[in-house]
């Protein structure tokens, strides 16, 4: 008795390659379409927000909203700075992300590093302890924080908005965990007969090898933090401190029935933050596709 020939029947005619790919041609719209449709949803408020912003408050008034700017108008982007001290929010928030994002790549990867590549009791334990206060909501914690800065005299200063957040986070160091455990130890095994030292396999093997990683999480970073609102909200007052999410939202309740400036204080807001993300989107993408494959 003999078992059946597992190879294809190659006298069975082979469609050419035309007839395959019609008939997968209705699946293929479907995907497009919804592809299509995803993506001006996604895209819609934006390209409002930039028409708006480029209008006059007479044609805003006067034309649809889907209409476009005619004549296009900067005046709205120029008001920001010149009446409404717009530098000031920018530059603040600007200071607040560059040093959170230093805290946070350094303390992430000591702590990641650790978690991953370091032997001590209790290690995963505490691991999934830390990684569970995810689970915390920051509305748990705004009180808690605001009576602590309060009571040592930091409430409106540049420090009451970066300490909370410097010294990493869980989502940080899990992320940089996974990657670091996938470096095979080899590499690790090899440095150390070689008499390196655990400082340098860190930053001279470790760290090299998790540029898209690290290149993910700085973006991952900058935008969390331009888009921080709820604590700068609660720990500021004035325009001392105040952050361009703040500022934003002042402008809006201040002029609720001015669109076109607040669009352009929205427009001005998200700016920085498309061109990162289409300066880094190769990198980001290689990232999440290694992690994924390991």
């Amino acid at each position: 008795m003999t078992s059946p020939d597992p190879r294809p029947d190659r006298s069975l005619p082979v469609p050419p390659a035309w007839e395959r790919a019609r008939r997968r041609l209705p699946s293929t719209i479907v995907v497009y379409v919804v592809l299509l449709a995803g993506a001006l949803l996604t895209l819609a408020p934006f390209v409002l927000s930039l028409m708006t912003a480029l209008k006059t408050t007479g044609q805003f008034a006067s034309t649809p909203a889907l209409s476009l700017p005619n004549p296009v108008t900067g005046d709205n982007f120029a008001r920001l700075f010149a009446e409404h001290g717009f530098t000031s929010p920018i530059a603040v928030t600007a200071q607040v992300v560059a040093v959170v994002l230093v805290g946070q790549l350094f303390f992430s990867i000591l702590a990641a590093f650790a978690f991953a590549r370091l032997e001590f009791i209790g290690r995963d334990v505490v691991f999934w302890i830390y990684l569970a206060t995810m689970m915390v909501p920051q509305v748990v914690t705004v009180i808690p924080l605001y009576v602590m800065f309060t009571e040592i005299g930091l409430r409106n200063t540049f420090w009451a908005l970066i300490l909370p957040f410097m010294f990493g986070s869980p989502y940080a160091v899990f992320l940089l965990r996974e990657y670091f455990r996938g470096i095979p130890e080899d590499l690790v095994a090899a440095a150390r007969i070689d008499g390196a030292s655990t400082w340098q396999i860190l930053w001279l093997i470790i760290v090299p090898l998790s540029r898209p990683i690290i290149a993910t999480l700085t973006v991952i970073t900058v935008v969390t933090h331009w888009n921080n609102f709820m604590w700068p909200l609660i720990i500021t007052t004035g325009p001392d401190w105040q952050v361009i999410t703040v500022a934003t939202a002042a402008l809006q309740g201040q002029y609720n029935a001015n669109w076109t400036l607040v669009m352009a204080a929205t427009t001005l807001a998200m700016a920085p933050l498309l061109i990162l993300f289409a300066a880094f989107q190769r990198t980001i993408v290689n990232s999440i596709s290694l992690t994924g494959f390991k």
